[in-house]
């Protein structure tokens, strides 16, 4: 149980502190990626504007001229980066003429590869786009259309490189977070943990004490009756005693199940339930209702018999005990995905699915009419859950159609 929830709270952790760092990482990539793909882009449309065939882009602007001050377009072409940046052009004259291609000297591609690639663009129509590693602008001229080319490598490699980079220290960091989650989910869990055993050790405990008073109140309540004959208060006494009785046995049945370590051995399911069953088909007769069962062959589980005949036993009391009068208890065993599969399905009111997981809780009744049932006090269904866990199984409950129907699952010997 405690296991589960330090996973539960390691599992929380990790996903808050994955989706905080993802998000993170989106936005920093993001934001980044599109500033500088829109810086880019506008360098590029500047270039664009200031473009003469046959003459580098800042030739025809004197000092000091550009756009004026209120026309909001920045003027790129007196910055270190547009001077730095990489421009390739190709003006294409109306009838299809290449009529100058723009390659810097320290460009990486040739006048045949620019060509090529502004045609293929002219035939596509685009205005903007990315073609391999550049950006590139197509814009009409007048006289002559021109596709404009940005080279875009450094941008990409410095792009991916803080991506990698950020996703390795990332990794680090959520690994190192990781192991952190575990500490904290430990600590947190521990004082649970710690109560958890001393209450299991207080009722274990507690349970043995309280057996030698019952026995000698009951002792003494017989040899009364022996002196006195017949009588109401010691009647009184001796039922309430016997509650008294049935309860610590639940009690330190629990107790036993959950700290003692049982002897398991190889045994027949299918023959250990049908032996068990066999008693309750006289009671289910009684109430008035039918018991069938259905048996397959051999199922070798690991186990201890004596729990084992227990689980069988609560489940079908509890089936019977709430089965609908005139109405059938269902007994199936079958072999499932290597799974020994034991349903009780009983006709009766349905649970509510926010009991269903409550009813495997200690002292817990569905029903709050039944409080006072004698010899049921919210422990068999615990017992039960006990012994399945115990067992490397589970315990479930599904309710459907007026059907209620209780399911362990145990795995198979192979």
């Amino acid at each position: 149980m405690f296991k589960k929830s330090r996973r539960k709270i390691v599992a929380s952790i990790m996903t808050i502190l994955t989706v905080l760092w993802i998000g993170t990482l989106c936005v920093i990539y993001g934001s980044s990626y599109f500033e500088v793909s829109r810086r880019n882009r506008e360098m590029l449309a500047r270039h664009v504007e200031l473009y003469m065939p046959g003459q580098p882009p800042s030739s025809h602007i004197n000092p000091g001229e550009g756009p004026k001050p209120d026309s909001g377009a920045p003027r790129f072409e007196n910055t270190p980066a547009f001077q730095l940046s990489t421009f390739y052009s190709v003006a294409i004259a109306k009838t299809g003429e290449i009529l100058s291609i723009s390659n810097p000297k320290t460009a990486v591609y040739d006048n045949a590869f620019l060509e090529e690639s502004a045609r293929k663009i002219l035939e596509n129509g685009k205005t903007t786009g990315t073609w391999h590693n550049l950006i590139y602008r197509m814009a009409d001229k007048g006289q002559y259309t021109l596709v404009a080319f940005m080279d875009n490598t450094i941008m990409q490699e410095s792009m991916t490189t803080l991506f990698r980079y950020t996703l390795i220290f990332g990794g680090f960091a959520i690994l190192a977070l990781f192991f952190l989650a575990v500490y904290l989910a430990r600590k947190i869990v521990e004082p649970l943990e710690e109560s958890y055993q001393k209450q299991k050790q207080f009722i274990s405990d507690a349970g043995h004490e309280l057996k030698t008073p019952v026995a000698v109140v009951s002792a003494n309540v017989e040899l009364l009756s022996r002196e006195i004959g017949k009588n109401p208060w010691l009647s009184n006494i001796r039922y309430e005693n016997e509650r008294m009785g049935t309860l610590i046995r639940q009690l330190l049945d629990l107790a036993r199940t959950e700290q003692m370590v049982s002897p398991m051995e190889p045994l027949d399911f299918s023959y250990l339930v049908e032996g068990e069953t066999l008693p309750f088909e006289s009671v289910a007769f009684e109430k008035g209702l039918s018991l069938t069962c259905a048996f397959p062959g051999p199922l070798l589980v690991y186990g201890n018999s004596s729990q084992l005949k227990q689980l069988t036993a609560i489940l079908l009391d509890n089936a019977i005990r709430h089965c609908t009068p005139g109405k059938d208890v269902r007994l199936i065993l079958k072999s499932e995905r290597g799974l020994a599969v034991l349903s009780l399905v009983n006709d009766g009111s349905e649970i509510p699915l926010s009991q269903q997981e409550q009813i495997f809780d200690r002292f817990y009744r569905a029903d709050p009419a039944r409080t006072e049932e004698t010899g049921h006090y919210g422990l068999g269904l615990a017992i039960a859950k006990a012994i399945v866990k115990v067992h490397k199984g589970t315990i479930g409950v599904q309710c459907t159609g007026g059907k209620v129907a209780f399911t362990v699952q145990l795995p198979l010997l192979k």
